[in-house]
């Protein structure tokens, strides 16, 4: 490799700068943003606080997200299976079920959900979205008929603990780091990682190298179910109740947390550092508009917008990318 190669290859661009730092660049911007409009609020450390608790339900959901959109899919049923495993968690602990028990049960019954939903697109031979989108009405109705259609109220205070603060910091918050740093190692380190890589980047090139496609699909499927699973635990724990209709479009927040994150929906690029990251953004714009008062329809629009601006950019870093390649 001679002196130009290698200063090519050790260059900065644009195109790896924002790979790197692009989704912590607009966190750092919106902190900043925020911290003008409202100096006085915004950077309290009670309120850094209140922005790791509200963005904990987004992120947890997203990190199961990642997995299906990493394989170049979808899975719109995590609000759908948020609720129906905090529901059983809590049906369970009103029958004298131990905790412990309840909230092993809970996140069992969530891998029992994503098994179907990944047999089911690979049975079919459908989209993940089609597939999803049904699961996503079942599992809500499921839920909505255990329920008989109201708040489960009375949980024990062992179980409402799971919310708590601890040191200072929020314990749901605290689980997240630790699910991050799981999923880090687990993206760099393991074989199945790797493997739901390729396939999300060239399905039939993985094919063709001896991935077993149907295997990594049940996968991504089943730990996209079984994270949302956890967070409808830490739903329900937080709200002191499981409510059928709870997490009703977070599948939306959880798409957002990704694609912000630098997950790419056209599969196989993507780090659960940076989804992380996406997660604290989206909790931190409604916490800030929250501050300022702002309608949580006019939330809805800003989110709806920066995914759509998340999307454009990925496209225009990636036509950027390639133009300073052939140079």
């Amino acid at each position: 490799m001679n002196m130009a190669q290698a200063n090519k290859k050790n260059r900065m661009t644009f195109g790896t700068y924002w790979e790197k730092f692009g989704t912590l660049s607009i966190l750092l911007l919106i902190l900043i943003g925020f911290s003008i409009a409202s100096p006085t609020y915004f950077l309290t450390l009670n309120n850094i606080k209140q922005i790791g608790m509200q963005s904990t339900i987004y992120t947890v959901l997203a990190f199961g997200e990642f997995f299906a959109i990493l394989l170049a899919g979808i899975d719109l049923s995590v609000g759908s299976v948020a609720a129906f495993c905090g529901a059983v968690c809590a049906k369970l602990l009103l029958a004298n079920c131990p905790v412990w028990a309840a909230v092993v049960l809970g996140i069992l019954i969530g891998v029992l959900m994503g098994i179907v939903n990944g047999t089911l697109i690979n049975l079919l031979q459908l989209h993940p979205f089609v597939v999803t989108l049904g699961t996503n009405t079942i599992f809500r109705g499921i839920a909505l008929v255990m329920c008989d259609g109201k708040p489960v109220f009375g949980l024990p205070q062992g179980f409402k603990a799971i919310a708590l603060y601890v040191g200072g910091f929020p314990i749901p918050f605290l689980i997240v780091l630790v699910m991050a740093a799981i999923l880090i190692w687990f993206t760099k380190y393991t074989v199945a990682a790797r493997n739901m890589y390729a396939l999300g980047g060239n399905k039939q090139s993985a094919w063709y190298s001896g991935i077993n496609t149907r295997k990594y699909t049940l996968l991504a499927h089943t730990l996209s179910a079984t994270f949302a699973s956890m967070a409808g635990i830490i739903m329900t724990a937080r709200v002191g109740a499981a409510e059928p209709t709870a997490g009703d479009g977070y599948e939306t927040y959880a798409i957002a947390a990704c694609i912000i994150g630098g997950t790419s929906f056209f599969g196989g690029k993507g780090k659960p550092f940076g989804v992380l990251l996406g997660g604290i953004l989206i909790g931190t714009i409604f916490n800030g508009l929250s501050i300022l008062n702002v309608s949580s329809f006019y939330q809805k629009i800003a989110l709806g917008s920066l995914i759509i601006f998340a999307l454009a950019l990925e496209k225009v870093v990636s036509n950027i990318s390639a133009k300073t390649e052939k140079k």
